[in-house]
């Protein structure tokens, strides 16, 4: 099975993610409906598969991988500048709950977002990975600031949605599917957990909360991958005593976990072979910034007609759309001192004025380019 990663310039850069082949999202946009237990043994599934796993807890706030996953030893080392990740099972770990913190060892984390995104990064890009298959990455919950912004920096290959039956629920769902749908990170599968009951003395299925809303995520969104876990206590039980449920099972529940890691495999394979790659960006002398397309193509943008196209809030009034940079300001001389990739859907670039907080889509550079 072809396991190579799409071409992602910025893990060239963080030294840790260099050999990591997938980063695999799995998000709620609600806290308590059992992301970090699906995001476990989907991990756990995925290396029984033989892929090289590792499982990054990505919630600075409320850290769930030291609860669902007890290690022999949680003693932190360093070597060559990048900390090296925990072990368990043949799988790598890494978590802030896992780092030392406060005058006893161990201390609630308050801090505003800027800093939480800034210890997530350096966490994430600083952990020795190594070669990995998988990096199932166990986001925090919602999709505010701290969501949006670890999603624009970090190159995720797919994502996988786990949510409850609640109406409530589906309507946040959404809009976690929506944010990467913006961000160009495709949602693969979707977990509906709690779904059903089945108690000892019967084998049909009771759905205490309704009929669910996987169906309607299916239908809406047309991801084909939709699978259903039970409320059950012992799945509960071992999450809460640091044991991944099918490490220990291999019932229907587990089944459903295999098939959830057979079923986001094949669809990472399946978008692989559709998408080439992200394009690059350079800038060219004479011919302004030049854009090299998947498939080998090349299109050249002139310098200042994309630096007056920003629409970062300095230049574009975010209420109202209207322009707040004057194009004549703009310097026909003005060039980009540096272009970095932003996730899986743009580029950031620093300009020759100053200005840094231009972010461009690729959809975009495309519409610029042939304007």
């Amino acid at each position: 099975m072809n396991q190579q990663a799409r071409r992602n310039p910025l893990k060239d850069q963080a030294g840790g993610l260099k050999q990591v082949k997938n980063l695999l999202a799995v998000s709620s946009c609600k806290g308590g409906v059992g992301k970090s237990t699906v995001a476990v043994n989907l991990a756990c599934s995925l290396a029984k598969r033989g892929l090289k796993v590792g499982i990054f807890d990505a919630d600075v706030y409320g850290p769930s991988l030291p609860t669902v996953v007890r290690p022999a030893s949680t003693d932190l080392f360093s070597r060559n500048d990048l900390i090296l990740p925990l072990e368990y099972e043949g799988m790598k770990l890494m978590s802030f709950g896992y780092v030392p913190t406060g005058a006893g060892g161990s201390g609630a984390a308050i801090m505003r977002g800027p800093m939480v995104t800034q210890i997530i990064n350096q966490l994430l890009t600083g952990t020795e990975w190594g070669a990995l298959d998988y990096l199932v990455i166990d986001m925090p919950p919602g999709t505010g600031d701290v969501q949006l912004t670890l999603t624009q920096l970090i190159p995720l290959t797919a994502a996988v949605i786990v949510t409850t039956p609640q109406e409530l629920s589906f309507v946040d769902v959404v809009k976690g599917i929506q944010m990467f749908q913006k961000l160009k990170v495709p949602t693969v599968s979707v977990v509906e957990n709690m779904a059903y009951f089945k108690c000892d003395e019967c084998s049909s299925k009771k759905y205490l909360f309704g009929p669910g809303v996987k169906q309607r995520l299916v239908d809406q969104f047309g991801i084909k991958n939709a699978f259903e876990l039970p409320l059950q206590q012992e799945l509960s039980r071992l999450s809460d005593a640091g044991r991944p449920y099918v490490l220990e099972h291999d019932d229907a529940i587990a089944q459903t976990f295999q098939q959830l890691a057979e079923a986001t495999v094949a669809e990472i394979d399946r978008l692989r072979e559709e998408s080439a790659g992200m394009p690059s960006t350079r800038f060219v002398i004479g011919r302004g910034v030049v854009i090299t397309w998947p498939d080998g193509s090349e299109q050249d943008i002139d310098a200042a007609t994309m630096r007056r196209a920003c629409r970062c809030a300095h230049c574009i009034e975010e209420t109202t759309g209207k322009q707040l940079l004057d194009p004549a300001s703009v310097s026909e001389d003005i060039y980009p001192n540096e272009i970095q990739p932003m996730g899986n859907y743009a580029v950031s670039v620093q300009w020759s004025d100053g200005h840094t907080t231009s972010i461009y889509p690729y959809d975009l550079l495309a519409d610029l380019a042939q304007s």
